[in-house]
């Protein structure tokens, strides 16, 4: 039996591991948190830090495999795993180029991966020096997650908004869409690639808001942004599942947003809707299984359930009973006791075959399903 690591404990490992249990596989988590929603669901939970060397060399030297649910992990570890012959998924070298959005940048650059013009800031007063670029979006290299570590810097005025640490200062692009695709690599290669999904954000929060999959897009679209992903696995030249943020311009150009090297909140919706989920892929790439099938089952929708502003401590969810009474809806909590305002508590999944139905039941939900906190 294999003995598998993942380092990090949150929503998506619980994902991960719920999967997991359709295999013959031992699991093994580290995580800071003992009650994180993936702690009680593997073989065997290690509490500690996944950005120190040593825990996570010693956590994972007595695994064939490991692999990440957040970048944000020592790297230098999982380099030293690999020489050691530890597999991990994906390469540590990939791991530590998309972790920084400044090498990330530059490697799209360097395989002639279309994404939108950018230069390289160190310090907050360079961006003086870039006006030409603007409107733009300041994005710092390291440390980012979920919108934060994103300023937009529309004009000279709002140069004091943006980061003094090695950032990517990006041209913004007249959107018309913004989509994500993931791109699954076998260990032999081969490669497999789920149907685009279509992104919608909170754009206060910078969250998601809803998504529908498979996206409304042309053939000619879904062709570019295939070639592309495939492209951009072929350059990683690594195992691995990788989801590819990507924008399509008002000229029906796709370009590279940003990639992530790991499984993604994008592709929840494949867990009810495709016949493969992508959590399901992962672990047929790390135990060396033929890659599954992608195609979706229904049209679909994703709505995260976050927690609600002014409302901090123990989580209560209202409007619950409501939303389990709908049709081709699946709720998913991520068993996190503690809310407070945008925290990402759990998604719905809605499975429907008219777009338009869909994006009013997204709605729906969103207003009935009600993050607050316990009365006294």
């Amino acid at each position: 039996m294999k003995k598998i690591g993942i380092l990090g404990g949150g929503q998506l490992g619980r994902m991960l591991l719920q999967a997991a249990a359709n295999y013959v596989v031992e699991t093994y988590v580290l995580e800071n948190d003992e009650n994180c929603p993936a702690a009680h669901l593997c073989h065997h939970f290690t509490k500690g830090n996944i950005t120190d060397f040593d825990t996570v060399y010693n956590f994972g030297k007595n695994l064939d495999a490991i692999t990440i649910e957040i970048e944000a992990v020592n790297v230098e570890a999982l380099e030293k795993l690999e020489q050691e012959g530890v597999k991990v998924y994906p390469a540590p070298a990939a791991i530590k180029m998309i972790k920084n959005k400044v090498t990330q940048k530059q490697f799209y650059k360097d395989h002639n991966i279309l994404s939108p013009e950018f230069v390289i800031t160190h310090k907050l007063d360079e961006l003086s020096q870039h006006t030409s670029l603007l409107p733009a979006v300041h994005k710092i290299g390291q440390g980012g997650y979920d919108g934060k570590g994103v300023q937009v810097i529309r004009t000279a005025d709002d140069i004091s908004k943006g980061f003094d640490a090695p950032s990517v200062l990006e041209k913004m692009v007249d959107i018309q869409k913004e989509i994500a695709l993931i791109i699954a690599v076998a260990n032999n290669g081969d490669t497999a690639i789920f149907p685009p999904a279509e992104m919608v954000f909170d754009p206060e929060l910078n969250l998601l808001d809803y998504q529908i999959s498979p996206a409304d897009i042309s053939d000619d679209i879904l062709q570019q942004a295939s070639a592309i992903a495939r492209q951009l696995a072929k350059a990683l030249n690594t195992a691995g599942l990788f989801a590819i943020e990507m924008f399509v311009d008002q000229n029906n150009q796709v370009q590279v947003n940003e990639t992530a090297p790991r499984v993604h909140n994008s592709g929840h919706h494949t867990i009810e809707a495709n016949y493969c989920s992508q959590y399901d892929m992962l672990w047929r790439i790390m135990l060396d299984y033929p890659l599954g099938d992608t195609t979706a089952i229904q049209r679909s929708s994703i709505v995260n359930i976050l927690g609600a502003e002014g409302f901090s401590g123990e989580a209560d969810y209202t409007g619950m009973d409501e939303v389990l009474k709908m049709s081709g809806v699946f709720v998913h909590l991520y068993g996190k006791t503690q809310t407070k305002p945008g925290r990402k508590m759990g998604h719905v999944t809605i499975m429907h075959d008219d777009k338009d139905e869909l994006v009013q039941m997204a709605k729906k939900i969103k207003e009935t399903l009600v993050v607050k906190t316990v009365r006294l």
